[in-house]
Parts: C-alpha cells; structure tokens; sequence
C-alpha cells in the first residue's frame, strides 16, 4: 500500500489525542468495535485479560506527535504509522466527497489508553469506535497489535486501512440518516461493504502509487474473517449462538466486504441485502 509520494496530505482530518483522559468502559450511543470488529463477547475478554475497571498505576504518556510537521507527503506516510493513518483518513474522505454531495469530513482521534468523547470516557479496550455525537472516529493504535494476538488476524497495512474505512462507513450511516435504523449486524456489514467500495476506487483518488494488490486485499478479507463473531465466540470457547451475534459471521463480513469491492458502488451496499 504505497502512497505517491508527491501527494499532499491534509493532517488537520486527523488529532493525536496521546493518553490520558478516558476509563469506564463504553462510551454511550457509539458504534463500537475495530472497524466494527470487535463483539460484546469479545470485549467482555479483553475487558477481563486488562482489568478494565480495577485501578492502575498512573503512566507517563508521551506528547502527542505534531502531525502537521511530521505527515505533509505521501513519503510521510509511507514511513510512519501515524502518517499513514493520516493518508488512508485523507483518501477515504477524498472519496466520500465525490460519492455523497452532503459529506461532511470527520476527524479521526488518535488516542493512548483513554479518551473522553462526546459519547462518554472511553478506554482502549472498547477498540476503534464512531461516536456520532461529535461525528469523530477514536482510534488507539495498539489495537491493531490485539488483532493480530487476540483475533489471530495476520494484520498488515491494508488490514488497518480496512478499520478505518469501516468506521468512516458508519460516519456514512450517520450523514445518511442510517445508522440507527436495522439491526446491528446489518449496520455492520453495510459499513464493511462500504470499505470494499473505497477500496475499490481509492486509486483513482491519487493518494496511491498503484491500485491495491490481490495480497492487500486479502489482508482486509483475513482481518474481516478473524473477527466475525463465530469465529470470535468459538475462541473464547463457547458454541456459535446466530442469535447474539452483532457484528456478523466472518462469511458474512467477508462477503459484504467483496461486494463492496466487487461493484465499486455504495448503492450495491443496501443493509437489509447483506444480511
């Protein structure tokens, strides 16, 4: 996942929170989970392996990183996470732009250990999450570690590129008027086919050296895959329960992704079809 490397990139769409500030859980009215990945048996594991809720002994957080100077090329962002970050956020909101006449850009927050956001204090065992009350996605980079120790996903760029673009879909929902309508599990695979879309057109957008490779690709499908929530209640070691799913089975995401990928087009990416 190359960017050109004489692309401009826009750090103002992305604020480095650094730590501090959050606890207590979830915060009210988000939509929740990596890239809407991690279900509510999920995070009641990671909430238990982290002791979410039991005191912890205060840490020096580092200062926040000064994006605007480190992240301006696409060069940037070919070295450093964060820049990265800043470049995938730029070219999806570069294509929501051109998709939807009533977009309105979202920050993305990039925080370490707590944040507070206008849907409440949260931690980063919650993992990446839309809050619609501010129209901001909160991202704690070392979720993207847990995916691949927790979840069993393989990782890579594209798999956090994924995330992200998932949770732009559900700012998407949100512009639309959508994302409180249906169930959980269709507002999940919506967003996910939402990601396949932007994947599909990111190139033309000019933030890419070359269009993404089938191996990029799969990264996402992998990352999609290990966090559906059967494959998710079966490593917990429980049975697979249908009815309590949230997020979508890991066939499902992964066929909600394709499609989005397969058509290129958000209309194909009607909730109640996904389902």
């Amino acid at each position: 996942m190359d960017f050109r490397d004489d692309v401009n990139l826009d750090s103002s769409q992305v604020e480095d929170a650094g730590g501090g500030g959050g606890g207590g859980g979830f915060p009210r009215g988000v939509v929740v989970g990596g890239g809407g990945i991690v279900s509510l048996i999920a995070l009641v594991l990671v909430f238990v392996l982290n002791n979410v809720g039991t005191e912890q002994p205060a840490q020096r957080q580092p200062p926040p990183a000064n994006l605007a100077e480190r992240c301006q090329t696409g060069k940037d962002a070919d070295q450093t996470e964060k820049c990265q970050v800043v470049g995938v956020v730029n070219s999806i909101q570069d294509y929501w732009k051109t998709e939807l006449p009533t977009y309105r850009l979202a920050k993305t927050v990039l925080y370490s250990g707590g944040v507070r956001t206008a849907c409440g204090a949260a931690d980063s065992s919650v993992g990446p999450f839309y809050c619609p009350g501010d129209r901001r996605v909160y991202l704690d980079l070392s979720f993207f570690d847990q995916l691949r120790s927790q979840f069993g996903a393989k990782g890579g760029p594209f798999a956090q590129a994924y995330v992200i673009a998932h949770e732009y879909g559900h700012h998407v929902q949100n512009l639309l008027g959508a994302l409180e309508s249906g169930s959980s599990v269709a507002t999940e695979l919506q967003a996910d086919c939402y990601a396949g879309v932007w994947a599909k057109n990111a190139y033309q957008g000019g933030f890419y050296e070359k269009p993404f490779t089938d191996t990029e690709i799969a990264e996402a499908l992998d990352a999609a895959a290990a966090v559906g929530d059967d494959r998710i209640q079966q490593r917990g070691g429980g049975s697979v329960d249908p009815e309590s799913f949230t997020h979508g089975s890991s066939k499902q995401r992964v066929a909600a992704f394709q499609r989005g990928y397969a058509t290129g087009k958000a209309a194909e990416c009607t909730a109640g079809d996904l389902v």
